[in-house]
């Protein structure tokens, strides 16, 4: 089936050069934002009950931007000021650019996974084993993390920052789409929970990252889109071939 209106459960980009404008105007394809998600900081009290002190450590890992802008914001609420020493290591480029909202980006204390993946971070985590890492995260994760951390006896603390909440559909708000694009597993938890009675059918669904991939499947949904891969490490990268593909004549 060809594809004519995609779903994208994100905000609307800020920037008018977004891919995702470039794929709808080629391809002619209608494409929404719509979260289906809200994610929240945690208070500062909340924090404070973790008994964590951020300036005990020397480096941060981040595994999306949403732990980067929860990270700052607590730090700014809580009067912490982040020296200058202070290294940053990321899941995905992507990740590490976002950085340059916070603080001034230089490359020695910035480190990424070429691919997405967690574990092809783990070597310059390694490599850099005397660091005392924080880790901001979600109330809702995986021990995946923590697991590969431990393994490599490597010194970190885990840090519950921010929450994820369903950002429910209003009865007059239309859902007919071809595709959906997910990029958390918290996405895919308030699909089921805003359309209980959900059936795929005919519609693609497509998703970023691994732990989204393995909650699409766990759901009992096809996944017809995975991104990062090497050829696309990005969703609209992927998107657009997807489409491409899809509604060959």
């Amino acid at each position: 089936m060809k594809i004519k209106k995609v779903l994208v459960s994100q905000p609307k980009p800020a920037s008018d050069k977004s891919p995702y404008y470039d794929i709808a105007e080629r391809y002619g394809v209608k494409i929404d934002f719509r979260p289906f998600i809200k994610v929240e900081s945690v208070s500062a009290k909340e924090f404070r009950q973790q008994k964590v002190s951020i300036l005990d450590h020397t480096a941060v890992i981040f595994t999306s931007r949403h732990a980067i802008d929860h990270f700052f914001s607590l730090c700014e609420e809580l009067r912490v000021t982040i020296p200058d020493t202070m290294k940053y290591f990321c899941t995905s480029e992507q990740i590490a650019l976002y950085i340059q909202k916070y603080v001034q980006y230089r490359k020695r204390k910035v480190f990424f996974s070429q691919t997405g993946k967690f574990a092809d971070l783990m070597p310059s985590i390694a490599k850099h084993h005397t660091e005392k890492y924080l880790l901001p995260m979600s109330t809702v994760h995986t021990d995946e993390i923590k697991e590969a951390l431990d393994a490599k006896n490597i010194q970190h603390t885990e840090a519950v920052m921010y929450r994820t909440v369903s950002n429910d559909f209003g009865a007059d708000e239309k859902f007919d789409y071809d595709m959906l694009l997910f990029f958390s597993p918290a996405g895919i938890t308030s699909l089921m929970k805003n359309f209980p009675s959900f059936e795929q059918g005919d519609i693609s669904i497509g998703c970023f990252g691994p732990t989204t991939a393995k909650a699409v499947k766990d759901a009992g949904l096809r996944l017809d889109l995975e991104a990062p891969t090497v050829e696309s490490p990005s969703m609209t990268a992927a998107l657009d071939k997807f489409i491409g593909e899809r509604n060959k004549d």
